[in-house]
């Protein structure tokens, strides 16, 4: 698939079949994260691969964050239950020590967020699906993982096989979002 084709028809999943991820494949996806660019080249990310059913739900557990979700008018985190079915779900951890801080910026967010655009690209490229999710109490996820307390649980994907082609959802005009050489100047092609 070409990167463009890939960028333009990629979509979240959520739901997925009961169908196991295949060792290249996962091999490929951990591979993609590997050659992310990163701050310094400190590839700050730490990856943690997780088959285990009861493991995979106390993440689920953990992403049902209410009390996160409720000022937002929603009730329950939409991806919670593919953590819960997806046959593996990958924890994109990160060490902020081997990335950059520059006026108040967290650079191991930049570079997570780098290695999970290459992770969700190539999960759809070879007929997976997969969503970022971010919402969870990280202290249950860490518990669940037994990470240690300087490492920082940034993302969880569940990973498999999509249940079914999720919609296109609408993405604002350029004009929207663009500006030309100033912000607040109208974008001219």
């Amino acid at each position: 698939m070409e990167t463009i084709e890939a960028i333009k028809s990629w979509r979240s999943t959520r739901r997925f079949l009961d169908r196991p991820v295949e060792e290249d494949k996962l091999h490929t996806l951990l591979e993609a994260v590997q050659r992310a660019p990163s701050w310094t080249n400190g590839q700050c990310w730490r990856l943690i691969v997780v088959r285990n059913a009861t493991t995979r739900q106390q993440l689920s557990a953990a992403s049902w964050v209410e009390s996160y979700l409720a000022p937002l008018g929603v009730k329950a985190n939409p991806a919670a239950q593919g953590l819960a079915e997806a046959p593996l779900v990958i924890a994109l951890c990160a060490d902020p020590q081997q990335s950059g801080r520059l006026w108040d910026m967290d650079y191991y967010l930049t570079d997570i967020g780098i290695a999970s655009q290459n992770l969700s690209l190539t999960a759809h490229a070879l007929g997976l699906g997969t969503v970022f999710v971010g919402c969870f109490v990280e202290e249950q996820a860490r518990k669940a993982l037994k990470v240690p307390e300087d490492m920082r649980i940034v993302g969880l994907f569940p990973i498999g096989y999509p249940q079914k082609e999720s919609k296109l959802r609408p993405r604002k005009e350029l004009a929207e979002i663009v500006f030309d050489e100033e912000w607040g100047q109208a974008f001219s092609n």
